[in-house]
């Protein structure tokens, strides 16, 4: 048994990735690289810290993480302001971010039991009991935590409460059927049809993804299937005909509802935190013709007898 579980966010009161009003625990940690990410803070699976350059009080007014870091070269300063944490150099000690009285250093993940999640999730079981709602595991990859996650599932379920697993569905298909008799309902993505422009945009190809969802229409269970919809990259009909092809045929429609999550910029803050390229910055689009478009595209699959929606929400 795993004793703990790297989370970089819980959000409570949310209600887009499953029914009801939901509790959802974000886990560090991706195999993928997609251009569009808005959290860059769940890549890699160790804790890290980020630099919010405006926040910084100054090394000369401040100096407060000068004075505790024990690798001070790790601390990169531009114009008397801390602009970044060398991680090469950064021996994890997290000193700085405990010492900085002006947030500008954030801390993205911290190890936690399943019973301190559990003491988070049980505070709002009344709203999954009058709303329909529950919990849902998210990330980066839920799998990669999948034995942490299996336990807090079983937990879950012995308080009767739902349960949601969010996925790429890029990994061990022994993973995902570890969690599949404690999961209510499945979400996971189909980002390209195309291998090699999915490789192109998300660093991995989608083979092992499409052999996962087919294995997955067979077990009986509930999913949720989006496309985050990325101007140049996946709103061709080409890809959107290959798409409804294989949800009606290597799934079989299995399929609750598919989902199509228009492109925003977001997250950006979030690549300088961590000293990394946003690499959409160049993407400029006009919101309403997008909208139609993405429109039009749902108009194709619920024509195809793929029911459709725009947006996270089941109902609208």
């Amino acid at each position: 048994m795993v004793q703990e579980g790297i989370i970089f966010n819980i959000q409570r009161f949310t209600i887009h990735d499953g029914p009801g009003v939901r509790t959802e625990l974000f886990f560090k940690g991706c195999p993928l690289r997609c251009k569009w990410c808005g959290n860059p803070e769940s890549f890699q699976k160790q804790i890290q810290l980020g630099v919010y350059r405006k926040k910084c009080i100054s090394k000369n007014k401040c100096g407060a993480c000068l004075e505790v870091c024990p690798q001070q070269d790790a601390l990169q300063f531009y114009r008397g302001k801390l602009v970044a944490i060398d991680p090469t150099k950064c021996i994890g000690c997290h000193a700085c971010y405990d010492a900085c009285p002006a947030e500008a250093i954030k801390k993205w993940g911290e190890s936690m039991t399943v019973e301190e999640c559990m003491e988070i999730i049980r505070k709002d079981k009344g709203y999954y009991t009058r709303s329909g709602g529950g919990v849902t595991v998210s990330g980066g990859e839920a799998l990669l935590h999948v034995d942490f996650i299996l336990e807090l599932f079983k937990a879950c379920k012995a308080e009767s409460i739902h349960t949601c697993f969010e996925s790429t569905f890029h990994g061990k298909w022994e993973d995902l059927e570890k969690v599949l008799p404690y999961t209510d309902l499945f979400i996971s993505d189909l980002k390209h049809m195309n291998p090699d422009i999915h490789k192109q945009y998300t660093g991995v190809s989608n083979e092992l993804i499409l052999e996962n969802l087919t294995k997955f229409s067979k077990t009986g269970k509930e999913i949720i299937l989006r496309i985050p919809v990325i101007p140049y990259v996946n709103e061709d009909e080409e890809n959107i005909e290959a798409t409804a092809n294989f949800i009606c045929n290597e799934m079989e429609g299995r399929v609750r509802t598919l989902q199509l999550l228009s492109f925003m910029r977001l997250g950006e803050e979030k690549y300088q935190s961590l000293n990394m390229e946003y690499q959409m910055e160049k993407v400029k689009i006009n919101r309403i013709s997008f909208q139609k478009k993405i429109t039009g595209i749902a108009n194709y699959f619920n024509n195809r007898g793929i029911h459709c929606l725009v947006g996270t929400k089941e109902k609208q």
